[in-house]
């Protein structure tokens, strides 16, 4: 069995063109984790992903969840909701000044509250400025990121409301994968 899968990439080219979110109301934060946690990038992944079919890292071992994560200009960015993780940005610095946003997304029980434009702004404002924060990192020249249609139903309105444009489509016919929920045998909300 098998499924039609649209991704779309997408870029901006100047700090200008982020167009930011308002921040939400409330005890919202969002804070870097600097120290790198396969155990919690994990769980990010599979929290926010598992109902939206997001498998390519299931597989990796701790070795390699660890090597992804101590790459030089890679930063993980996380939304807290009064304490509670509720989501996060996953950057990754690339060559030429080049940042792709790999992951982003809120838990399912946080989607809908305002969170996810708040997160993607912040999100897209580090990774303009993650230069500042990799000494020798050449400045950030161009933003991307891809989505797909298997991704939440604001996606992509999300990235064209935060000044994104549309460099990419590609129609792609994939397996069709169980969605795995955040662990093995559990069911999205």
């Amino acid at each position: 069995m098998s499924i039609t899968v649209t991704t779309w990439s997408l870029e901006q080219t100047s700090p200008a063109d982020l167009r930011p979110s308002a921040a939400p109301e409330g005890d919202v934060r969002i804070v870097r984790a600097e120290v790198p946690s396969p155990e919690f990038s994990r769980f990010l992944y599979t929290a926010v992903g598992g109902d939206i079919r997001w498998t390519d890292r299931l597989g990796l071992t701790y070795a390699q969840w660890q090597e992804i994560l101590n790459r030089p200009g890679t930063e993980t960015w996380v939304v807290y909701e009064k304490g509670t993780p509720a989501g996060y940005v996953e950057l990754e610095a690339q060559d030429e000044g080049v940042v792709e946003i790999v992951y982003f997304g809120l838990i399912p029980a946080f989607r809908g509250r305002g969170l996810g434009g708040h997160l993607l702004s912040h999100g897209v404002a580090r990774a303009w400025d993650l230069a500042e924060r990799w000494p020798g990192r050449t400045p950030t020249k161009r933003v991307w990121l891809h989505t797909c249609s298997k991704d939440g139903e604001h996606a992509m309105d999300n990235y064209l409301r935060r000044g994104f444009t549309l460099f990419e489509t590609k129609v792609e016919e994939e397996p069709e994968v169980p969605m795995p929920g955040p662990w093995p045998g559990a069911h999205a909300i």
